[in-house]
């Protein structure tokens, strides 16, 4: 289920402003790899470039290649709709319908793809994507109750349980913890571990210890001044990365130096 993600010399515009250059990089399957740098330095543009939710802005477009285990998102005739439904997001802020139920949240992917099924599916469906993000047991009693009642890490938990309820390959996290207390924000960082069993994990984190406790590889992003397009400058092992970075930015960055 989960695959490699292969992103060759890939440049973002918005219209005429290049916002992000260059990046190359290769993604593993069943594996965490967290995007880190400074604010503005294109981490969250470019994770959206994986699933094309970039082009919900007017006048966004890319140049370059996105391979889905070798298939061009970009590619003539492909259509977007069909890449998100492969490659799910979840954003900085939980996002849920809130007047709607918990289970309806759950579901509201798949009924708006027009994806019909009956009652019992529909229920089987609902209780395997609460059990994949870690909630079926804090909600399993109140399923009708509107999701907004919960609280903001289960929320969070919530949109990550609808977003796997599209049976992705790919989920792509969006600081997803910081709008979180340190508690919730653990239970986020253990989910992640579980479900990087099926599926493969791309996060933008600004939380350099979020980075180094979750992620697999990290990639450091970063940018020459305001106006100028956001960089990969390194990518490898978080291990390395955070311990004899290549690069001195990188360390500069990591230690707190600069950024």
């Amino acid at each position: 289920m989960s695959k490699r993600i292969e992103v060759n010399d890939l440049n973002v515009y918005y219209r005429d402003f290049r916002a992000v250059e260059g990046v190359s990089m290769v993604i593993e399957p069943r594996s965490i790899t967290a995007l880190i740098g400074p604010s503005g330095c294109g981490k969250s543009t470019f994770i959206r470039t994986l699933n094309r939710m970039h082009e919900v802005i007017d006048g966004a477009r890319v140049e370059g290649q996105v391979l889905l285990d070798g298939e061009d998102l970009y590619g003539p005739g492909v259509d977007p709709v069909q890449v998100r439904r492969q490659v799910g997001m979840v954003f900085q802020r939980p996002n849920p319908f809130p007047t709607m139920s918990i289970k309806a949240n759950v579901l509201a992917g798949v009924r708006l793809n027009n994806v019909r099924m009956p009652a019992a599916q529909a229920d089987e469906l609902a209780e395997r994507a609460l059990r994949g993000a870690n909630l079926w047991d804090e909600v399993k009693n109140r399923l009708g109750r509107p999701g907004g009642g919960l609280s903001g890490g289960q929320q969070q938990r919530l949109c990550i349980a609808r977003a796997i309820a599209m049976e992705p390959e790919v989920l792509l996290m969006d600081e997803p913890c910081s709008a979180l207390d340190p508690i919730s924000t653990l239970a986020i960082e253990d989910l992640m571990q579980q479900l990087k069993d099926t599926y493969t994990i791309v996060i933008v984190t600004h939380n350099m210890q979020q980075a180094a406790r979750v992620s697999d590889e990290t990639a450091f992003f970063n940018i020459a001044g305001t106006g100028s397009p956001g960089k990969l400058v390194e990518m490898g092992p978080t291990e390395k990365i955070f311990s004899t970075p290549d690069v001195r930015a990188t360390e500069d960055y990591i230690t707190g130096r600069f950024g």
